[in-house]
């Protein structure tokens, strides 16, 4: 489905990812991990397109670029500007911005599919509040909301755990499931750590490069982990096989 390939990005002198290459296929959840600094972020970003890279990225066999409205990103919430004055609904409106572009739809499907969306993640009540009054798991849910509303094949969500509620975090978590029931693919960039791992099919670990690509059990190894974080995290693990970051 989403195939990439010897991608690399570099910044002002600096390798930020160094030969990249992987693939994602339908029905699947996979969680990205690494460091900070680890080029998790810039990764998403250069299969969208929103940065400058080389190598090559296809969907379904043809450029990303020219397949857009199948693909819905959601941002990291410290990227996003929390004051600009923008309602619930119209935010979730904005899935829809690119798909009149290539399709007709009548306003009342429009609507139809916003109202669904913000149903489905429990936010219909609020869809006329403004969005930096929202809590940021209510946030997030909003930005999950227009994903759904674009009913893209492909989501790329990055740190969509990161500052949120239990509650968000169970309706984003099932929600995720069902879409991956669908057929959707899904690639998480993720901090999380431990048996939380366990809910992906497939982690990528990543630091500048792909060092681990593979289930859960296989990737999170003390020999991974130390090749990507450092060997000085042997201290916190040594003589505990079931540490933090062990699955």
């Amino acid at each position: 489905m989403l195939e990439v390939f010897d991608l690399s990005v570099n910044y002002r002198g600096i390798q930020v990812l160094d030969s990249v290459s992987l693939s994602l296929q339908p029905g699947e959840w996979v969680g990205l991990i690494g460091p900070n600094g680890a080029g998790k972020s810039t990764l998403i970003k250069a299969i969208l397109g929103l940065t400058a890279y080389r190598g090559q990225v296809l969907w379904q066999g043809g450029t990303l670029q020219r397949q857009r409205r199948k693909v819905a990103y959601v941002p990291q919430r410290s990227q996003i500007d929390w004051d600009y004055p923008i309602t619930a609904w119209t935010v979730v409106m904005m899935a829809h911005t690119q798909a009149l572009s290539w399709r007709r739809r009548s306003n009342y499907e429009i609507k139809r599919s916003v109202r669904v969306a913000l149903e489905r993640v429990g936010m219909f009540s609020l869809r006329h509040r403004q969005i930096g009054q929202l809590s940021g798991g209510q946030q997030q849910r909003i930005f999950l909301a227009r994903a759904l509303a674009q009913q893209a094949d492909l989501l790329l969500l990055d740190e969509p755990f990161t500052g949120i509620d239990k509650k968000s975090e169970a309706m984003m978590l099932a929600i995720f499931a069902d879409l991956r029931d669908q057929g959707k693919t899904l690639l998480v960039c993720s901090h999380e750590w431990g048996t939380a791992l366990n809910r992906y099919d497939r982690l990528l670990l990543l630091n500048q490069r792909l060092l681990a690509n593979d289930t859960p059990q296989v990737v999170m190894t003390l020999e991974n982990i130390q090749q990507a974080y450092g060997a000085n995290i042997q201290p916190a693990v040594e003589g505990a096989r079931s540490a933090p970051f062990m699955c």
